[in-house]
């Protein structure tokens, strides 16, 4: 049997999701195939839009001023998402944890699955490592997976960007 982290695939979804959002249903479930998730999901009529809401919570935990109420607010978002893990194998996965209930809906599913996954990744890498990007004016969600915890950027680009301002702001 495997133990199915979650952590680091569930939280780069979400902000995969915030920082770039689909433009349909089938943008949505593209991304999840991407990392990994394999599983179908029951094709509702407003997934679009109740997805969406499931990342503006999560962007919530994201803006937290706190680490007090981003866990207060991580709580509030597992307490909705509450289902008991359960040992699957499906897809020749093999064996696996799922912490979702069997039959929900795509929404119900990526609000177990982020939630649990930033739940993990702010336990076990630090509370500290789920912001926005520092770069000017970009907005983006930086999850921080490095391995001493300093990530500021999104990306590259965004870190090239804020040391061409240093740079220039020294000269």
């Amino acid at each position: 049997m495997q133990l199915n982290p979650y952590g680091e695939y569930a939280v780069l979804l979400a902000s995969s999701l915030a920082n770039h959002w689909p433009s349909d249903r089938d943008g949505i479930e593209e991304r999840t195939r991407e990392v990994g998730m394999s599983m179908p999901f029951p094709r509702l009529p407003d997934d679009h839009a109740q997805v969406r809401s499931v990342i503006d919570d999560w962007l919530a935990v994201v803006d937290a001023p706190s680490d007090l109420e981003r866990a207060q607010l991580l709580n509030t978002q597992l307490a909705s998402a509450a289902a008991y893990p359960r040992l699957v194998d499906h897809d020749n996965e093999g064996w696996h944890l799922h912490y979702r209930d069997d039959g929900q809906s795509m929404p119900q599913v990526l609000r177990s699955v982020i939630c649990t996954g930033t739940a993990l990744h702010l336990t076990t890498r630090g509370i500290h490592r789920l912001h926005r990007c520092e770069a000017s004016p970009c907005a983006n969600v930086v999850v921080d997976v490095t391995r001493n915890g300093r990530q500021r950027y999104c990306c590259v680009r965004c870190a090239n960007r804020a040391a061409v301002r240093r740079h220039r702001a020294r000269a």
